[in-house]
């Protein structure tokens, strides 16, 4: 965790936001973790719009530091996104408010030889700087203050750092994390891009408790190359795929391509509402180097879409963690683990009807 974000004070503004398609339990427990809400290479001077958990943001660069706030002007409410930047801060479109470093408003141009009251000064939240991602968290508990997820590899000598753009599902961030779990839609969803429609068993797997979630080693023989390049797969390779989940709606995957080969795919489903997704996936690999990062783009949304076209037409809308409530199968072991952690964590019903 950066400086900056060890030093933020507990934030203040941890209720509801107006219109919040959250329960408030639910809400207060989302507003103690750390979700990611932009990749960092799009914060820039300019104030970069986002939304998590029904709250709208601005974010912003000034002297290195990047601020995440609440976007809303304090002085009369307009969203900040709509303003401007200079070299010391981000300038409200309605009456020319700036706000720099920490938010704090720092000119107000109708009364430049006036003392600033800090009531002019932003809400703002925690920001660190992390797998080429701005990761942010709306209520950070003091006492039991929650980490951010781990991804294998990204820092590892060799391995190329990739950020996909970022994707938006009309869906719950559970069900889409639930989806990335899941092994058995291989065969029925992804055969255009890298699964083979007849191999349809899925291998016995078990998932081990860990301390943010769990893990679970999937062997099996569904390559993972893709179109094109399906012969460079060894016959009878024994694909190993590990699933690290850091709940609430966080996991990778990291799979084991022939010899010393390694690809891990960071799933980071952000909420911005209970019902829309942005999906944030930073990628870590040690192999196919020269390829050009736009066709890794290319790619991997080619398999967002066919996972996004089930996510968006599941009901309920969100996930029932009732397990009675739906019906399992014994491929469902991830799923089942997935759904009794967020239960655990102290989630309510997570169910929509």
């Amino acid at each position: 965790m950066s400086a900056t974000a060890a030093a933020h004070p507990a934030n203040p503004y941890s209720a509801l936001p107006p219109n919040c398609t959250f329960t408030e339990p639910d809400w207060q427990l989302l507003a103690r973790q750390w979700f990611p809400v932009a990749n960092a290479a799009e914060v820039t001077g300019a104030p970069h719009q986002a939304m998590l958990l029904d709250e709208p943001l601005v974010l912003y660069r000034v002297a290195g530091e990047v601020v995440v706030a609440r976007d809303v002007c304090p002085h009369r409410g307009v969203p900040l996104s709509m303003g401007r930047h200079d070299d010391q801060g981000v300038v409200c479109p309605y009456h020319g408010l700036r706000f720099g470093s920490g938010g704090r408003c720092n000119r107000v141009p109708s009364s430049p030889d006036r003392p600033i009251p800090a009531k002019l000064h932003l809400t703002t939240y925690p920001a660190v700087e992390r797998y080429g991602l701005v990761w942010t968290c709306l209520a950070p508990d003091p006492q039991s203050p929650a980490p951010l997820p781990v991804m294998p590899h990204w820092d590892d000598a060799g391995f190329q750092q990739i950020n996909c753009p970022a994707f938006d599902i009309n869906g719950f961030a559970g069900r889409q994390m639930e989806g990335f779990l899941d092994v058995a839609h291989f065969a029925w969803i992804h055969t255009g891009t890298f699964a083979d429609p007849d191999n349809q068993r899925v291998p016995d797997y078990t998932t081990v408790e860990t301390e943010h979630g769990f893990r679970a080693d999937y062997i099996s023989s569904v390559s993972n190359y893709g179109e094109g390049f399906r012969h460079l797969a060894p016959a009878d390779f024994a694909w190993l795929r590990r699933f690290e989940t850091h709940l609430p709606f966080t996991a990778s995957l990291t799979i084991h391509f022939p010899g010393q080969d390694r690809l891990v795919i960071f799933n980071c489903a952000s909420p911005m509402s209970a019902r829309k997704t942005r999906l944030f996936v930073p990628i870590a690999r040690n192999f196919n180097l020269a390829q050009p990062v736009e066709e890794v783009h290319a790619f991997n949304l080619r398999v967002f879409e066919e996972d996004r076209a089930m996510v968006e037409m599941q009901k309920p809308e969100r996930l029932p963690l009732d397990m009675a409530l739906e019906a399992h199968i014994p491929a469902d072991r991830s799923s089942i683990a997935y759904r009794r952690g967020l239960k655990k964590m102290g989630f309510g019903a997570f169910f929509l009807a």
